[in-house]
């Protein structure tokens, strides 16, 4: 497994940015899928986005899809998440996750690694 640490969250006004990233520790970090989730107070962990071990695939959830973009850089072992155009709905605690394979998935229970999460708070 690989450990995960989550950093970049904060405090923004509607219509601003932000960018996390998530630095793995552990070996081969290029053989893991990684995905973004978030949960918001009494709500479900949701599936952000996600991206291939490799790099080239990327997929993002509806309400998410154009504003924020996903990116990793293997090298480094950090997955980024820049996220555009934030809405006071966006705030929640994001989460990294991992999983081995090549496909990433949007249900949280493949993912055996986690970090521990970052605030994101968007004021209106």
């Amino acid at each position: 497994q690989v450990q995960l640490v989550e950093s970049g969250g904060g405090l923004v006004q509607a219509g601003g940015s932000l960018k996390l990233s998530c630095a793995a520790s552990g070996r081969a970090f290029s053989t893991y899928t990684m995905a973004w989730f978030r949960q918001a107070p009494g709500k479900e962990r949701e599936f952000v986005a996600g991206i291939s071990a490799d790099g080239s695939m990327a997929g993002y959830e509806d309400s998410v899809r154009g504003r924020f973009t996903t990116s990793r850089n293997n090298a480094q072992n950090t997955v980024y998440l820049q996220m555009n155009s934030l809405k006071p709905g966006d705030s929640a605690v994001y989460y990294c996750a991992a999983r081995l394979g090549d496909t990433w998935s949007s249900l949280n229970f493949l993912y055996n690694s986690w970090g521990q999460g970052t605030q994101v708070t968007v004021s209106s």
